[in-house]
């Protein structure tokens, strides 16, 4: 069981110790990879040696948030910190040999399994970066222009450009002074919402057409294969955050993305919710979490076999 800390207690700690090797979960997005380079970045402006270790499913949308932290082959942590990851099941294939040594992990995921030997978490803030940013302050007082790059794209993604439920006043504030500090606000709206690759239309447009709804509209599942990955060319930026495509829709309460991973049978639960329905109540029922309005499960099941798993866990959830 985790010791609760608080994010004092987490600064104090940080500044007192050195040689921090910091993970970031599986299928890697803007908040894992933002908090990460932003939390190494302001380390370094202290003299701390931190390094991120790499992550082999890192997407190009995302990568530039680490690439000047990589941890070297050779490089023995004296502490390693969890970025965002709220149970060791989300670790890459790389990182498991650290499973059993986290010492901190900072994360806002109300699913948090407490493996690390100290938590320091809000479920109530929009993204990991809100925690990243005011442990830093904490620290120095100050952030430059490359931490509030990161922390930006940290808190913009996690928030849907600030259109989530899950923002805040708190979000608002914070995104406001990463902007006195010279995060380049333009460029990545521009970058992260304003532009699509062909594969990600055409992507979109296979999902759309082929689109389920279910309990008088209520329930919106989409559905991507390996084939329609293949057919329509898009890659995993490509599908960046398009599980909240089924949720967009009007009248779904319940909007739930079923995707193909390595094989038929290895699938990926993304469900997207609007109040009062809960992300986290029904992906916990298949083994995974997250928050109430965003969760997600992985499983060894089909498409098909999860889709009716999935419609009679359903029968009593909707009203």
């Amino acid at each position: 069981m985790s010791k609760i800390i608080s994010i004092s207690k987490a600064a104090e700690w940080l500044k007192e110790n050195d040689n921090y090797l910091l993970i970031t979960h599986r299928r890697p997005d803007g908040d894992t990879l933002g908090s990460a380079g932003a939390l190494a970045e302001g380390l370094r402006e202290l003299g701390k040696t931190v390094y991120v270790l790499k992550n082999p499913e890192v997407t190009p949308r995302y990568a530039s948030c680490i690439g000047d932290y990589l941890a070297p082959d050779d490089f023995l942590p004296g502490f390693v910190i969890a970025i965002d990851t709220a149970t060791v099941d989300l670790f890459a294939q790389n990182a498991l040999e650290y499973k059993d040594t986290v010492a901190l992990c900072i994360d806002h995921h109300e699913s948090n399994t407490n493996y690390a030997g100290m938590l320091c978490i809000d479920a109530s803030r929009s993204a990991c970066g809100e925690l990243v940013y005011d442990i830093l302050m904490e620290i120095s007082g100050e952030i430059n222009a490359k931490t509030a790059e990161c922390l930006y794209v940290a808190l913009s993604t996690d928030t849907g450009c600030f259109s989530y439920a899950n923002t805040t006043s708190d979000t608002f504030a914070v995104a406001a002074r990463l902007v006195e500090a010279g995060a380049p606000v333009a460029r990545l709206n521009k970058s992260l919402f304003r532009t699509k690759t062909r594969g990600r239309i055409k992507i979109e447009g296979m999902i759309t057409s082929s689109m389920e709804f279910h309990f008088d509209g209520k329930v919106a599942i989409a559905m991507i294969t390996r084939e329609m990955m293949e057919t329509s060319g898009a890659t995993e930026d490509d599908i960046d955050d398009i599980s909240n495509l089924p949720v967009s829709v009007e009248g779904v309460g319940f909007g739930i993305t079923l995707r193909e991973l390595s094989s038929p049978v290895d699938c990926k639960i993304s469900c997207r919710t609007v109040p009062p329905y809960d992300a986290n109540a029904l992906c916990g029922k298949f083994g995974g979490g997250g928050h109430k309005t965003a969760a997600g499960a992985t499983l060894k099941k089909s498409i098909d076999e999860i889709k009716v798993d999935l419609l009679d866990i359903l029968k009593t959830e909707i009203h």
